[in-house]
């Protein structure tokens, strides 16, 4: 019988190299869900950290626009984030965004979901009069 493989400790955090490291550090930024990546290919990570973060450290655009932003990408519907999409919110908040422009921010990334409609229903009426079956009046009406 082999003896079981020992998998090694995993660290509780990991920093990235320098200069990543300066841009995660000063913006608070880290992801923990970077870490297993991190510890696999650490100077990728770094580089793709150091891309990411050059927007949050540019001062190209303010801090309250930043988390904004945040909040956009957090709450979409390809990356739905809880705890990420709270993170932006509370930082948002905390620099002074308003409950009425964060509600604008949901609002807009909302509309995201209708590219799904805009696509997906030209399809359909395309497939059901392929099948000989085309719709002669809607489903509903408001």
């Amino acid at each position: 019988m082999t003896a079981a493989r020992k998998r090694p400790a995993t660290p509780k955090t990991h920093k990235p190299s320098k200069p990543a490291s300066r841009s995660v550090e000063s913006t608070g930024n880290w992801n923990p869900d970077w870490e297993s990546f991190a510890m696999l290919d650490p100077a990728w990570t770094s580089k793709v950290v150091a891309v990411a973060m050059t927007p949050a450290v540019s001062g190209a655009l303010e801090p309250k626009t930043m988390e904004l932003i945040g909040v956009a990408l957090a709450a979409s519907c390809s990356r739905l984030n809880a705890k990420l999409l709270r993170r932006h919110m509370r930082r948002a908040l905390d620099l002074g965004a308003s409950r009425a422009e964060i509600t604008a921010v949901l609002q807009l990334v909302s509309l995201e979901g209708l590219t799904s409609l805009c696509v997906g229903a030209p399809i359909l009426v395309e497939e059901l009069a392929a099948t000989g079956r085309p719709f002669a009046s809607p489903i509903s009406t408001l």
